[in-house]
């Protein structure tokens, strides 16, 4: 009976000095304060995304959905890490559905102007961006930017000499002063 009383007592010294006293176990990983705040989805998405992970950020972004719910601010970052995935289709998904939210939202508008550049079609995205550039008083350089190559882009298509050549064959010469000739090729 002493021997059981001793033996049960030395198995317990024995199982707690195998316990460090940082309180690592089994389900207190090491390097792990169970008692500590972590950074939250969102913070550690954007992050991910300066340092050019976007799938990482996704997961991130979808982590932070689930601890702030669903918002603008999450759709839109969804929406840009799967733009910067090349995954237009979803990514013009997620940020209609965040000007849905808040119709003003700024970083949705300007996404969506690069998607919608990114399809093709210059007209839509000089819209979004030119309201991005007004709801933001014009003060981020990239909005700007995009702003400016939309209008580019876009003025460019309404008139190209070469590229109406090529399409029909037929050109419009000037002869004289308010005199025009079209020519074709055959």
């Amino acid at each position: 009976m002493r021997e059981a009383v001793l033996l049960t007592l030395c198995s317990a010294l024995l199982l707690a000095g195998c316990v460090p006293a940082g309180g690592v176990s089994r389900n207190n990983p090491f390097g792990v304060d169970a008692r500590g705040e972590g950074v939250d989805g969102m913070t550690v998405g954007h992050r991910l995304m300066e340092a050019g992970e976007p799938e990482l950020a996704l997961k991130a972004y979808l982590r932070g959905a689930g601890e702030v719910g669903i918002n603008a601010d999450v759709l839109s970052a969804i929406g840009s890490a799967n733009l910067a995935l090349g995954r237009l289709g979803q990514a013009e998904k997620s940020l209609k559905r965040a000007l849905d939210l808040d119709p003003n939202f700024v970083p949705a508008l300007n996404n969506l102007g690069v998607v919608k550049m990114e399809q093709g079609q210059t007209g839509e995205a000089r819209v979004l961006f030119q309201r991005a550039f007004a709801l933001d008083s014009g003060e981020t350089d990239s909005i700007r930017q995009n702003l400016m190559l939309a209008i580019a882009q876009s003025e460019a298509n309404v008139y190209d000499p070469q590229q109406q050549e090529q399409k029909g064959g037929f050109r419009l010469v000037r002869q004289e002063k308010g005199k025009y000739v079209l020519l074709s090729d055959l």
